[in-house]
Formats: C-alpha cells, sequence, structure tokens
C-alpha cells in the first residue's frame, strides 16, 4: 500500500503519485463543517427519540400496561423511525461533501510532501468502505497529510485526530450492532436493551461529528495558511505541480 519514489532521467525522483496541483479547501471545509454541525442536530433530536423509545419500554418491563402505555410505545417507535431516516440523509450528504474534501486536502498534501504519502490516492474514497482496513486506512491517510500540511519546522500532535477517530471508531461499530438489534427487537426487553444501544451510539456519534469538524476545520486553516505563506524554505520538500494556488 505504500508508495516508493520511482527515479527519472536526471537523477530526480518523480512524484510516486503523480502530478498533483494546489487547490484551496476553504470552501468545501466550511460546507463539511456546516453539514457536520447538521448532523450534531440530528443526533441530538436521535437522542431524544432514543430516550423515549428507551422510558416507554422502561414501563411496559416496570408492569405497565393498558392502552394508553401501548401508544407511548407505539409513538416513541415511530418517532425513532421517523429521525432515524433524517439521520441517514445528513450523514449521507456530509460523506459525499466530506469525501470531496478528504480528496482536495490529499491532493494538497502531496503538493507540500509529494513523498510522505503512504497510500494511493484512490483509498482517500475506498479506505472507507472496504471492510477491515476502514477501521485505519482513513486515519493513516489524514495522520500523513496532518504532518505534510503542518508549518515548516513544526510538530503538530496527533490528538484531535485521534480522539476523532476513536469516537468515529466505537460509533462505526456500536452504532451498525445497535440499530441492526433495533430493527429485529419483537419484546419490551430487546426494546429496551437495543434502545440503550442507539442511544449510546448517537451519543458517540453527536461527539465523533463535532471531533470531525474540528478536524476539519482545523487541517483547513493549516493548509490555508501553508499556502499562502508561499514556497517552502531550504530543506522543506519540493512541491510537485502547484497549478492553482490560492
Amino acid at each position: 500500500m505504500s508508495s516508493t519514489p520511482m527515479p527519472v532521467p536526471g537523477g530526480t525522483m518523480a512524484p510516486p503519485h503523480g502530478d498533483a496541483w494546489l487547490r484551496s479547501p476553504v470552501g468545501l471545509g466550511r460546507a463539511v463543517a456546516v453539514l457536520l454541525g447538521v448532523v450534531v442536530a440530528v443526533d441530538l433530536v436521535a437522542i431524544w427519540a432514543g430516550v423515549k423509545v428507551y422510558d416507554a419500554a422502561g414501563t411496559i418491563l416496570d408492569g405497565g400496561v393498558g392502552e394508553a402505555v401501548q401508544r407511548d410505545m407505539d409513538h416513541a417507535d415511530s418517532v425513532m423511525t421517523a429521525v432515524g431516516v433524517v439521520q441517514l440523509v445528513s450523514v449521507a450528504a456530509t460523506v459525499v461533501a466530506y469525501l470531496v474534501w478528504f480528496y482536495r486536502v490529499r491532493i494538497n498534501a502531496e503538493v507540500f510532501d509529494p513523498f510522505g504519502q503512504e497510500m494511493g490516492r484512490a483509498w482517500t474514497g475506498w479506505g472507507w468502505f472496504v471492510p477491515v482496513v476502514n477501521l485505519w486506512f482513513p486515519r493513516r491517510i489524514m495522520l500523513n497529510t496532518w504532518d505534510a500540511s503542518r508549518p515548516a519546522g513544526s510538530r503538530t500532535a496527533h490528538g484531535l485526530v485521534n480522539a476523532w477517530w476513536a469516537m468515529w471508531t466505537i460509533t462505526l461499530v456500536v452504532g451498525r450492532s445497535g440499530f441492526v438489534s433495533y430493527r429485529k427487537a419483537e419484546t419490551a426487553v430487546e426494546l429496551y436493551v437495543s434502545a440503550g444501544d442507539v442511544l449510546f451510539a448517537d451519543a458517540t456519534g453527536l461527539v465523533a461529528a463535532v471531533l470531525a469538524a474540528l478536524v476539519v476545520l482545523r487541517l483547513t486553516r493549516m493548509q490555508n495558511e501553508k499556502a499562502l505563506r508561499g514556497p517552502v524554505p531550504p530543506g522543506e520538500p519540493v512541491p510537485a505541480v502547484v497549478r492553482d494556488h490560492r
């Protein structure tokens, strides 16, 4: 998966990923941050809906019976189902915008440091969807991009990226199992347990979305500031092809 520089006539090394061009990530970064804000808002509503299901199922487990109790359970379940659809739409829109932004900052990183990117460009997309490797490939690409985008001579910590990735991974694992178990739940006990799992996934998803927005804004600012400073000083990696420097 790693890239090896290829020698070219004259003794120089060709960029392993091909020509790279610098393009501003600011507009895309802001758009992604706004969409992540929408995801956070929807997650808050989802948590409220999950609490309603959790409470309604708990009432039944505590011995609650009658038409009113069943009506509350049905209403809570309907609300949670509707919110789940809104979650799916908001996340899908955010994923599309995020992947476009991620690809752009990755190409910019090749301009800043053409030999510091370990994986091919295609993995900026496929890395999120291929089973197993999606648990670490996107983080690796993000860290390479982050390091290439930091100010010359500085060391930018990875704590924010690591915190975001940890919460995202937890959400991915817990959320998938929680939503599957909720769809299959038939008894009050199953609803109670699965609603708790979904609540936990929604809470971690909310935190992951907030951290993701911070990562996007921070990396976007780093790249913009580095581009505005102009050519790198001696000793820094030489950029590849710069076609749109703004």
